[in-house]
């Protein structure tokens, strides 16, 4: 792994950082994209060796007007060169892809975005020079609070037993955790301050970014709604007349129309502040009725739990919610640990309403199968909801999965049972 002249000492490892070296190696070009705050400039600083930020600094309080005026400058310095939240001047997008283009990828370079601008449309996409990269929020395994002695590689080799130890959570260690989240500038806070981070997040976005993708101002009461209604279904697959149901059920609440559902929803997966995963189908040739509709997730559990004013004292409390926003975290980490392995994560829902909360497919096509519990007490029934859907598949002429898994919360061990689905603490995962 390449380490640039810009890189932090105290850096922590993050998932993504071999994707980079891969990205800047074989395209020229990588384009970071992820949440305000997920850690993209300190990972693109690890692997520069110069930087032009367009954020203000207390150095440069308007750099801004500075590159807008020449564009150039944002481009000079030694590769491979970071070019901090370039969605702020869209067109460096094109002229660092054409500077990678004329040097024969002498030139490097690595753009950042914590939002994509819909105004902007480049003249080439970047295809063959500038490999676009998702990053999350910290995984328990990037913050040092997984014992990482579960591989999601290792499974998919078909390793026939789990074993290990987890640091043995407790309901409070996971709810603070949950409500925390991943912010790198969040892991190391007291139980006190967890909330902070995430609450000036959602403020943030709700009086400021939101109007900036385009330019256009929206109703910050209409916006706060759905966030709210997201929050409240979180990690199911909602259609928009569930969420207008939601929102409108509030007093004093305007009926909204689905164009500005989609409007307000297409915000939120801009900023990357939600995520849409779709639905896992066996083969393309399945008789299985598969559910199409996608599930939405919150890219880091605190922003929904932000949205719905909890605490961790009031997960304690509600264990309904509790399991969603758990289930939210799961999520999260599972996208990352899929994507470093290079599989990709869905869902699964029929038309029988037989679920499963993650199929993680890799890229030869082999699948593994995994349900999400908060308690250890749940275990009996996600093990048995798996065999059925792993059944099911194969009676349908689909390929068998290599593993399936229970992930939970509050187990101490990482085991493999009987019928052979595996058992894994959270705080035992990594990819």
């Amino acid at each position: 792994m390449g380490y640039g002249s810009l890189a932090n000492p105290s850096y922590r490892p993050r998932c993504v950082d071999k994707s980079i070296d891969e990205a800047l190696s074989v395209f020229g070009g990588a384009l970071i994209r992820g949440p305000k705050y997920c850690g993209k400039t300190w990972s693109g600083r690890n692997h520069a060796n110069s930087e032009a930020t367009l954020m203000p600094t207390e150095q440069n309080p308007s750099p801004l007007g500075v590159f807008a005026a020449a564009p150039s400058l944002a481009l000079r310095g030694e590769s491979p060169h970071l070019i901090d939240e370039w969605q702020e001047l869209p067109l460096l997008w094109d002229m660092a892809r054409s500077a990678i283009d004329q040097t024969g990828k002498e030139r490097k370079f690595i753009l950042t975005g914590s939002s994509t601008p819909r105004h902007h449309k480049p003249s080439h996409s970047g295809v063959g020079r500038i490999k676009r990269i998702d990053m999350r929020t910290m995984t328990l395994s990037e913050s040092g609070e997984s014992t990482c002695e579960v591989s999601l590689k290792a499974l998919f080799k078909g390793e026939s037993q789990v074993e290990g130890l987890s640091r043995g959570a407790t309901p409070d260690d996971v709810a603070f955790i949950v409500v925390r989240g991943g912010w790198p500038a969040a892991i190391d806070v007291s139980p006190e301050s967890a909330r902070a981070l995430p609450m000036s997040y959602i403020e943030s976005f709700i009086e400021e970014d939101m109007h900036k993708v385009d330019e256009r101002r929206r109703d910050k009461g209409k916006m706060a709604r759905l966030m709210r209604s997201l929050a409240r279904n979180a990690e199911q697959a909602a259609t928009p007349k569930t969420l207008i149901r939601d929102m409108t059920a509030e007093d004093g609440a305007t009926p909204l129309a689905d164009e500005t559902i989609d409007d307000y929803m297409d915000v939120l997966e801009r900023t990357f502040i939600l995520e849409k995963i779709g639905p896992w189908s066996p083969n393309v040739r399945s008789p299985l009725r598969i559910n199409k509709k996608p599930k939405y997730h919150y890219t880091d559990p605190s922003l929904a739990a932000a949205v719905l004013g909890v605490t961790p004292d009031m997960l304690l409390g509600d264990f309904e919610t509790f399991g969603f926003l758990f289930e939210g975290m799961c999520t999260r980490d599972l996208l990352v640990y899929a994507q470093a392995i290079g599989g990709r994560l869905y869902y699964y829902r029929d038309r029988d309403d037989l679920e499963i909360d993650a199929v993680i497919e890799a890229s030869d096509g082999a699948w593994g199968g995994l349900e999400i519990k908060l308690g250890h007490n749940q275990v009996d029934k996600a093990a048995a909801n798996l065999r059925r859907v792993r059944d099911k598949v194969v009676a349908a002429g689909g390929r068998p999965p290599s593993f399936l898994a229970v992930v939970e919360g509050l187990g101490t061990y990482a085991y493999t049972r009987q019928d052979g689905v595996h058992v894994a603490p959270i705080q035992t995962l990594c990819p």
